[in-house]
């Protein structure tokens, strides 16, 4: 339950589960969705443009009794490699970590080549990473090389 105590608007703390921090305000909708967010069941908590002094404005995530899997951290690596994730049990945070990207990624976006075999037949995307931030990606197959501003996420 949220209150309002003097002002300032408190979220109440989740027993257990993960928080996304340091997420730019402009990629929390894209985080969301590349997540699936809307499909789970517990409890969502999202907040935008807090300030923050790295970023300008950044968005929390806090979400009830999930825990990510090597997949979905990828695919938060991939739009916000600066993320940061916060393990929470018994309303403790037991861990925290870094979100980071292996060195090749597969099913997570699309390649922008039009021409690339992946766009025509039924072959999972696989990309090698070759930066973190700004995140590049080169295709494995037509070896054309992405960054953010053209993802076309899954």
């Amino acid at each position: 339950m949220s209150d309002i105590q003097g002002g300032n608007l408190i979220v109440s703390a989740i027993q257990n589960g993960t928080v996304i921090d340091h997420i730019p305000s402009n990629r929390l909708f894209e985080v969301i969705s590349i997540l699936r967010l809307e499909t789970i069941a517990t409890q969502v908590t999202f907040c935008s443009n807090l300030g923050s002094k790295t970023l300008g404005k950044k968005a929390i995530i806090k979400i009830s009794d999930k825990f990510f899997k090597q997949d979905e951290i990828n695919k938060i690596a991939i739009l916000v490699p600066q993320a940061k994730l916060n393990i929470i049990r018994d309303y403790k945070v037991v861990e925290k970590k870094m979100v980071t990207l292996p060195d090749e990624i597969t099913g997570i976006t699309k390649c922008f080549n039009p021409m690339c075999i992946t766009n025509h037949q039924p072959i999972t995307q696989r990309f090698k990473v070759v930066a973190n931030n700004p995140t590049t990606l080169q295709c494995f197959y037509c070896e054309r090389t992405t960054d953010e501003g053209n993802f076309n996420l899954l």
